[in-house]
């Protein structure tokens, strides 16, 4: 499993030939209980990756759940408890949290911009700005704020944005590239096109062959011209410097989707840790 793969190289980078803190200062035989602590308000993210990082470092670790992802936390909050050889729970320690704080961060990020949406029918959208060889861990955790997940990767979904589109000589001739290269490759895959002004709208709608609009770098009041243009034919998604202080109008003119890549990319870790339980 490629989780499995990514926390195996995490702990191999972190421990290496040997937590030689833990090692010197520990007896072998020594057991421990300890919990991890929440520090702040959020909403919790990687709780299963957490136990996971356990698993994998001593499966003989005794892992208590407390409380599941998507919940929201509070400071105090005991997530997990963990019970067994003080050494292996100190291994794994920092390991788990990086994932689970990190995780959190953007869970706690991407609610934070779906409540500023509420009442609306817009759907708030991530990025590929993920970190490399997390993109996976990273998009569960917008899922798990409330989020949606756009295209995973360059694979599974056609994006022409601008630089294609000036590569290829206009709009038309990269969208009916597009369609010409998934029939022949027999790929079915959405299409989504990038456009950057009303006039460009305008051509979209001449060509056809896509699925959804999307609107870079508009203004509120020009996605509602670009809207009554559109109107209604294809999904349409507004993108580009898009802010908390902002979304809310953009939302109301009544576009489909809002993208953020500030979701995964500009986000602060949920404040947790782990210590000692000896009650």
């Amino acid at each position: 499993m490629f989780i499995d793969k990514i926390i195996k190289e995490a702990i191999a980078e972190d421990v290496g030939a040997g937590d030689f803190t833990s090692l010197s200062t520990i007896p072998k035989e020594a057991q421990a209980t300890a919990k991890l602590v929440i520090k702040e308000e959020g909403i919790l993210a990687g709780i299963d990756i957490a136990k996971k990082v356990f698993e994998i470092v001593d499966p003989e670790v005794e892992f208590i759940k407390k409380i599941e992802d998507g919940v929201p936390v509070d400071e105090g909050d005991t997530v997990f408890k963990v019970r067994g050889s003080a050494i292996s729970i100190l291994t794994a320690e920092r390991l788990a949290l990086n994932f689970m704080q990190r995780m959190s961060g953007i869970a706690t990020n991407t609610n934070k911009y779906v409540q500023l949406l509420k009442g609306t029918h817009t759907k708030i959208l991530d990025t590929r700005k993920t970190t490399p060889l997390l993109r996976e861990l990273e998009k569960y955790s917008v899922r798990v704020g409330g989020g949606e997940n756009h295209r995973f990767a360059l694979y599974d979904m056609i994006m022409i944005k601008d630089n294609h589109i000036d590569f290829a000589g206009g709009i038309t001739q990269a969208v009916e590239a597009c369609n010409k290269y998934l029939e022949e490759n027999k790929l079915n895959l959405r299409i989504e096109v990038e456009v950057r002004s009303l006039t460009e709208v305008i051509e979209v709608l001449q060509c056809g062959g896509v699925h959804r609009v999307m609107l870079d770098n508009f203004t509120p009041s020009e996605i509602e011209d670009a809207l009554l243009l559109i109107d209604g034919v294809y999904e349409t998604e507004a993108s580009g410097g898009i802010t908390e202080k902002t979304i809310r109008a953009y939302a109301e003119t009544g576009v489909d989707f809002i993208s953020v890549g500030a979701l995964t990319h500009h986000i602060k870790s949920l404040d947790m840790s782990l210590v000692s339980d000896i009650g």
